[in-house]
């Protein structure tokens, strides 16, 4: 028959008492082993990243929206009537016309008596900025 070990023993057929070599301690005094709680660190840090997300996308959601404004508004310049090479710096009015047209002119909205649609600056890079 075989001799039964104690539960605090440690022992193997193959290695035999091999306690003195294992890395955690085997006695019953020893501190116990705990597993760390991984589950609320991922749970923080995936609530942490997808702050992160979030905040970016509606970063790029503004950024986005900014630059269809900009789109929209170059596209109606651009579409208008005018019979002048705008100079790069110059501030331009945008009217609108009775026949549903758009034109652009120096001319100030104080000075005209028609429907001011905005007044644009064009930039270095040929792209109208919308100034009011």
């Amino acid at each position: 028959m075989d001799s039964k070990k104690p539960d605090n023993v440690v022992f193997s057929e193959e290695e035999g008492y091999n306690a003195s070599l294992l890395s955690y301690s085997t006695s019953v005094g020893a501190p116990v082993i705990k597993m760390d709680d991984v589950v609320s660190w991922k749970s923080r840090g995936i609530n942490n990243v997808n702050k992160e997300f979030e905040n970016k996308f509606n970063e790029l959601k503004i950024q986005y929206e900014k630059l269809m404004q900009e789109f929209e508004w170059n596209e109606l310049v651009y579409n208008s009537k005018f019979s002048f090479e705008p100079v790069i710096g110059e501030i331009y009015h945008l009217y609108a016309n009775n026949d549903g047209t758009n034109s652009l002119s120096l001319i100030a909205p104080n000075e005209w008596n028609k429907e001011h649609i905005g007044t644009f600056k064009l930039n270095s890079e040929r792209k109208w900025v919308h100034l009011a």
